[in-house]
């Protein structure tokens, strides 16, 4: 009964049927069309418009065309509004190449859904002269930066491995079934890594950044511990709570004479190893 008056207070009439001995909604009732702001409007129309042409992201095609049934549902006002906005705003994200992604993307989701394991062979330098085929039990599919990828146990090792979409040489269904263990999640699975890459030890980051790119570096939030302490000349030193050094080294590496590694000294010292072999390449012309 509370389940009838909370139809009732939603404006559904919804009577009892003396004929069926149930109750029943009156047959002349439709619900509403959903209302939308203009806001709201021109955000699906970008992301299911703009987005649909990146093939690196399954789903939005059809978005893309569902946005458009919804798109020919708006307001007459709406729809003009949309016309004035949408060629003068853009999205545009990173590039990258994963031509055989959405076939594999298709098969790993079918398999989540059904909770059937995988036989794939696979790119990988572990295996850099042979793709021994291999079982696959995908628990879920990531998108991280620029590609795809499946997060499951692989077998025989029976680990819990991040696979990259566009490196399966083969992927098919098999009937053999699987579970995904209670206690998984991809917030646990990836925990504090700086991206994707994590390990057993957790390191106390902290970098500092020059003036001229302290301002940049402060404006992005890279990443869920971030913390940021603004000094008098314009400086900031930056502190992360990280597993696993693999990842943001590269990102160190990438801002140059521009950023300099307090703590821990494990990254001082990769960082160091890895500036002095890059200054090496440039010993001799040529």
């Amino acid at each position: 009964y509370r389940d009838l008056e909370d139809l009732r207070s939603a404006g559904v009439p919804i009577d009892f049927d003396s004929e069926t001995g149930g109750y029943a909604i009156r047959r002349d009732f439709f619900l509403r069309p959903t209302d939308l702001s203009l806001d709201e409007a021109l955000a699906l129309c970008l992301l299911g418009m703009q987005l649909r042409s990146d093939e690196q992201l399954p789903h939005t095609s059809p978005a893309g065309r569902a946005i458009e049934k919804i798109r020919s549902n708006l307001p007459a006002t709406f729809r003009d509004d949309l016309e004035q906005v949408l060629p003068f705003v853009s999205i545009d994200l990173a590039r990258t190449e994963n031509p055989n992604a959405a076939d594999v993307f298709a098969t790993v989701r079918a398999a989540i859904r059904d909770r059937r394991a995988l036989t794939c062979e696979y790119e990988s330098p572990r295996y850099a002269n042979e793709k021994p085929p291999f079982r696959f039990d995908p628990y879920a599919l990531y998108f991280g930066q620029r590609a795809w990828y499946a997060i499951g146990r692989r077998h025989p090792d029976d680990s819990v491995r991040t696979l990259k979409l566009s490196r399966f040489v083969r992927c098919t269904s098999t009937d053999q079934p699987f579970a995904v263990p209670d206690d998984f999640s991809l917030e646990r699975y990836f925990g504090n890594a700086w991206r994707m890459m994590r390990d057993d030890t957790r390191h106390s980051i902290q970098l500092w950044f020059s003036p001229a790119v302290a301002e940049t570096v402060a404006d992005t939030w890279w990443h869920s511990t971030q913390e940021v302490d603004y000094h008098d000349d314009g400086a900031i030193t930056v502190r992360f709570e990280v597993d696993g050094l693999e990842e943001i080294v590269w990102w160190v590496m990438s801002y140059g004479p521009h950023c300099r590694v307090l703590q821990p000294d494990a990254l001082r010292e990769r960082v160091r190893t890895m500036a002095t072999d890059t200054a090496r390449l440039y010993e001799s012309p040529g």
